[in-house]
C-alpha cells in the first residue's frame, strides 16, 4: 500500500485539434476568385453583343486609358482628372451611286431631245427612224436607215441635208454636257460589190461623217472619244440581216466619266414597224 501512495501521479493532458479551418477566411479568397470570374465573364457577354463602334471604344481605352481624360481638374474628388465624356463616332451616309444620277441627268437630256426633235415639223418623218433610249451603258441615240436611205445617201456616206439639221440639234444638246461620246456606224448583210470598198468602210466612213456635222455644231474636239464601225457584225435584227434597219447611226453619250469605253454585245429591239426584208441584191454603190 504504501508503494502505490509512493508512486508519482502522472495526468495526461489530450490536446483537441483546432477547428478553425472549417470557420476561417480561406474559403472566402476561393469565392471572391469565383465571383471576379463570373464578372468578368459577363462582361465579356456583354461586349460581345455590342456594336462595332463600342467594341473599337472599349478597345482604345484599354490600349490608352489616358486619352479618355483630360489633365484639367474637376473630377469628384479635389485634384482629380475630370473624365472625357466619350462619343462614339456617327457612321456617314452612304455616299450616292454616281453611275445612277448620271443615268437619271441623261434620262432628262434624253426626254429634252426627243420633246425638241417632235417639235420641228420637218423631223415628223423621222418619228419612227429616231430612237432616244437611256441604257446602263448611257444616253444613245440611234438613226435608223430605211430603203430609200432615210439619212444617207444610199451606199454611200454623204449624209442627207436633213439628217444635217438633225445632227445639229442633237449637238446643241451634247455640247453642254461633260460626258464623252461615240460615234458608231452599222451597215446591213448585203456585201458591197464595188471593188476596195467594203461595208467595214461604209460603216466607218458613215459614222465619221455623223462625227463631223456634231463637232462642227458645237461639240469640243475632245468630246467625242471614239469613232466605230462594225460593218455588219452587230446587226440590229439578227434574223433578218439583210432588213433595211440594220443599216445605222448611233450616238452613245457614256454616264460620267467612263470616257465612252463601254460596248454593247446585243443591238437594241427596234421600236417601230420596219420595212420587210427578202431576197435583195447586193448593194451597188450609186445605188
Amino acid at each position: 500500500m504504501d508503494e502505490e501512495h509512493n508512486n508519482p501521479i502522472r495526468i495526461v493532458k489530450k490536446k483537441s485539434r483546432d477547428h478553425g479551418g472549417h470557420h476561417g477566411g480561406a474559403w472566402k479568397v476561393a469565392y471572391a476568385d469565383f465571383v471576379t470570374a463570373m464578372m468578368a465573364l459577363f462582361i465579356v457577354l456583354w461586349i460581345l453583343g455590342q456594336s462595332t463602334d463600342i467594341k473599337e471604344a472599349i478597345a482604345a481605352y484599354f490600349k490608352d486609358p489616358g486619352a479618355f481624360t483630360s489633365t484639367s481638374s474637376g473630377g469628384v474628388l479635389q485634384g482629380s482628372p475630370k473624365p472625357l465624356l466619350f462619343t462614339p463616332p456617327v457612321a456617314s451616309p452612304p455616299a450616292p451611286d454616281k453611275h445612277a444620277s448620271d443615268l437619271e441627268r441623261l434620262k432628262a437630256e434624253a426626254k429634252s431631245i426627243q420633246e425638241k426633235i417632235a417639235s420641228v415639223p420637218d423631223f415628223s418623218k423621222f418619228k419612227e427612224k429616231i430612237e432616244v433610249m437611256v441604257t446602263s451603258e448611257g444616253l444613245r441615240i440611234d438613226l435608223v436607215e430605211v430603203s430609200e436611205g432615210l439619212f444617207f445617201d444610199i451606199g454611200k456616206a454623204k449624209l442627207k441635208p436633213e439628217a444635217v439639221r438633225l445632227l445639229k440639234l442633237v449637238a446643241s444638246h451634247l455640247a453642254a454636257l461633260p460626258n464623252k461620246i461615240v460615234v458608231e456606224g452599222y451597215t446591213d448583210a448585203r456585201p458591197y460589190v464595188s471593188s476596195g470598198y467594203s461595208n467595214w468602210d461604209l460603216s466607218v466612213d458613215r459614222a465619221n461623217s455623223a462625227r463631223g456635222v456634231l463637232e462642227q455644231s458645237g461639240l469640243a474636239k475632245d468630246q467625242i472619244r471614239e469613232v466605230r464601225g462594225f460593218a455588219d457584225r452587230k446587226l440590229r435584227l439578227p434574223d433578218r440581216p439583210l432588213d433595211y434597219a440594220n443599216r445605222r447611226v448611233s450616238i452613245l453619250v457614256a454616264p460620267g466619266g467612263s470616257a465612252g469605253l463601254v460596248m454593247r454585245d446585243t443591238p437594241s429591239a427596234p421600236s417601230g414597224p420596219l420595212a420587210p426584208s427578202g431576197g435583195l441584191p447586193p448593194r451597188k454603190q450609186g445605188k
